[in-house]
């Protein structure tokens, strides 16, 4: 998904960030690359067109941008953190064969299980989103190593 410069300037704007060419790219490469990428697929990506991008930098910017509500963070088997650019709610579809994960969309579900939780009251607990990862494998998927 190619999203242009300028769109990118306002989201960071509207969230009263700074515009910096690092926040640029990184959020860039997060919309670009899709699929949600870990913190190392996004640092190889701004690399072609900026080498000399520190690695810590990369990590600060991705949470700056997860604190600002502009990506979210989304943990995979073993603990694999991988960033997604849709903040909009949604759930994830995770192929355990080739750790791809795609948005899965779902009104129905979204409602039954704000229904279901209402209806629980867990006692001192405030929900504030809930969102599955649904685990499985996709047909005709080529696994990756």
């Amino acid at each position: 998904m190619k999203t242009s410069t300028e769109i990118i300037r306002n989201k960071l704007a509207g969230k009263d960030l700074k515009v910096t060419p690092q926040r640029i790219s990184i959020l860039e490469a997060v919309y670009e690359l899709g699929n949600h990428p870990t913190a190392d697929n996004i640092i190889e990506h701004i690399r072609k067109s900026h080498p000399n991008i520190a690695t810590g930098t990369v990590y600060h910017v991705l949470e700056t941008l997860v604190e600002h509500q502009l990506i979210k963070k989304v943990k995979t088997e073993g603990d694999i953190m991988r960033y997604d650019g849709m903040v909009e709610p949604h759930h994830h579809l995770y192929s355990t064969s080739s750790s791809s994960i795609r948005d899965y969309h779902d009104r129905e579900l979204d409602v039954l299980l704000e229904e279901y939780f209402r209806s629980k009251k867990i006692d001192g607990f405030n929900i504030e989103e809930v969102v599955l990862q649904i685990r499985g494998t996709f047909e005709k998927e080529q696994v990756s190593h």
